[in-house]
């Protein structure tokens, strides 16, 4: 059986303390590089949801200009004749439910966007709550990972030194026992 002194004890407690900082260190550096994924697939999404509203922002813009120079271009018609505002009148009526439409589309475009933005922040926010209860359950389990150790560390040292203790003072009296035995066997 091999002697177990205060320096082998502190040793393996040396060692499992830093196995248990390690592994918390690895299981952390795991969490941040799954945040970064998360957040730069988030920050993908949102550039493609730009890339696809823009053009359609653009195209209103283009609609409205040309509605513009239209419905100047019918005011000046108007003033020279009325036959003039009888073809601005249609081509106003034919635009209309175009731009209406148009409206309806970019309110349709931005409700959605607003629900993706609510649901990215509940998303973000619920990732960051399990990321913050996986580090809580870590460092428990890590604590109690120690406290075991350190537990353990001080019932081995009780279960050993006890049975030492009285092995020497059974040795040591058995050595007088043997040494008064000789002194009085030289005394005769």
């Amino acid at each position: 059986m091999p002697k177990l002194d205060n320096q082998t004890i502190l040793l393996a407690l040396a060692v499992a303390i830093g196995l248990a900082v390690l592994l918390q260190t690895i299981i952390l550096l795991a969490m941040f590089v799954t945040m970064r994924k998360v957040i730069g697939a988030i920050r993908e999404e949102a550039e493609s949801l730009r890339a696809a509203v823009m053009p359609v922002i653009f195209d209103v813009q283009e609609i409205l200009a040309s509605s513009r120079v239209s419905l100047a271009h019918s005011q000046e018609l108007f003033v020279n004749s009325q036959k003039f505002l009888a073809d601005a009148q249609g081509f106003l009526t034919r635009v209309s439910p175009k731009i209406e439409s148009t409206a309806g589309d970019v309110a349709e475009i931005t409700r959605v966007l607003r629900r993706q933005a609510i649901e990215m922040q509940y998303s973000t926010l619920e990732i960051m709550e399990r990321v913050r209860m996986q580090s809580d359950r870590v460092d428990g389990m890590v604590s109690n990972f120690l406290d075991t150790v350190d537990r353990a560390g001080g019932f081995v040292t009780d279960v050993v030194s006890t049975p030492v203790r009285q092995i020497s003072g059974v040795l040591r009296s058995a050595k007088a026992i043997i040494e008064s035995l000789r002194g009085s066997g030289a005394a005769r």
